[in-house]
């Protein structure tokens, strides 16, 4: 890291924002995005249909990017994919068929659509997919091209490798030649797409800056790395993980109104910096929003809350998600827009309301929701439930034919017997 403040839009926003962890030329760096446009790009696998909120700080970067006049490259993992990237990784993933990775690349391309602008234009974002090239290659073609260019010391030093190891897991030699394809994935797009810059999460430092060598090294070009901190809550969690599970980003996953949740229930210390990663509120806005006394905190979530939906969703999901969370919660009403599971009317009708609470998603189990009872945090129809024994009648589904279930004060569903 340069002692000298920057430069470059760029790279002044990313450290004023908290994206900068670790970059390996940053004064070259800093040159570059001030003269002229930097190329970057970001890659990410199509494991899933759907990316996560651990995955938005990377998009948000390829935001920023844009924002600061340059042009940013969403490069997806066709051909990773079927190898599997071991970084923090006990086991190989499994294998996906081609046209189930292909189909979740088609879905995850949505979302990235609502953050950055596509098109032709010089500082328009393009999607490529890495399986264009290293599909292309045959075995021997790979090894006589690149396998020289990488000693098995240094392989075996990197985090992903070193660690799995100690833990005495076993790294396929599939998986080993992960950061070999992700440092080729560069040299490539440096040749095609003059990209320069190579950012990703601080777990991939080793295989980004394998790629910077290669490129320098093969090429003798240049070519920057930079990596973002290891994104934790204030609580110590991964972020993007939940009780409930992954906070998905496409709304086939997870509805405007659970992602809208998320947010607004975050830790109180995280506010400040997921405002200034995840929104694009001017920094003074976040520091009077962060600043905020006592209660005030729970203006400054819901701003969080509304900033980041309204990104992802639009406008009026947002609202209609504030909407329903207000009403249910600071008002006690019940709203179409709440989350709504339905579960058989035998399994309701009769049964303890841990069970029902569990079955909804609220609990991970029957134990938790009994203690949840016991301490006053559980309520059926808005009323506290203090034996999650207890057991549910027909009386207690109101005339739309749902009951209320809540888990402490930010957990509602409404639960539908059918």
């Amino acid at each position: 890291m340069s002692d000298q403040p920057f430069k470059s839009d760029f790279l002044r926003t990313l450290e004023a924002r908290g994206y900068i962890h670790q970059i390996t030329h940053p004064t070259e760096l800093d040159e570059a995005a001030s003269n002229g446009i930097v190329t970057a790009y970001i890659g990410f696998d199509a494991t899933a249909p759907s990316l996560h909120v651990g995955s938005l700080i990377q998009i948000m970067m390829l935001r920023r990017l844009q924002q600061a006049g340059h042009k940013p490259i969403v490069l997806m993992g066709g051909g990773t994919t079927k190898v599997g990237d071991p970084t923090g990784k006990d086991a190989s993933r499994p294998h996906l068929s081609d046209a189930l990775i292909q189909a979740n690349i088609a879905s995850i391309k949505t979302v990235f659509e609502k953050f950055l602008t596509f098109g032709d234009g010089p500082t328009d974002a393009i999607m490529l997919d890495n399986d264009a090239w290293l599909s292309s290659f045959g075995y021997v073609q790979f090894l006589r091209d690149f396998g020289t260019h990488f000693t098995i010391n240094r392989m075996l030093a990197f985090d992903s490798v070193k660690l799995r190891l100690e833990r005495e897991q076993p790294m396929t030699f599939l998986e080993f030649n992960y950061m070999l394809m992700q440092s080729v994935d560069f040299l490539e797009l440096n040749r095609m797409r003059g990209c320069t810059l190579q950012m990703g999460g601080s777990d991939q430092w080793g295989n980004i800056t394998s790629g910077v060598d290669l490129v320098r090294r093969v090429d003798q070009k240049a070519a920057f790395g930079l990596t973002t901190p290891l994104l934790t809550t204030a609580s110590g969690g991964k972020m993007g993980k939940t009780a409930q599970g992954a906070v998905w980003l496409n709304a086939e996953q997870l509805s405007p109104y659970d992602y809208w949740q998320f947010w607004r229930n975050v830790d109180d210390a995280d506010v400040g910096k997921f405002l200034r990663l995840f929104t694009d509120l001017p920094l003074d806005e976040i520091a009077r929003l962060e600043a905020l006394p006592g209660a005030g905190i729970n203006d400054a979530k819901k701003a969080l809350a509304d900033a980041a939906t309204t990104m992802l969703h639009g406008a009026d999901a947002a609202a209609t998600a504030r909407g329903a969370a207000e009403s249910a919660f600071e008002k006690g009403q019940l709203s179409a827009d709440l989350p709504t599971v339905e579960i058989a009317r035998d399994e309701v009708i009769g049964a303890m309301v841990a069970a029902v609470t569990t079955k909804a998603g609220l609990t991970a189990s029957n134990g938790e929701a009994r203690r949840l009872a016991q301490g006053g945090g559980l309520r059926l129809n808005d009323e506290a439930i203090a034996d999650g024994a207890r057991l549910i009648e027909a009386s207690d589904i109101n005339a739309d034919g749902v009951l209320k279930l809540a888990a402490g004060k930010k957990k509602i569903v409404l639960v539908r017997p059918v």
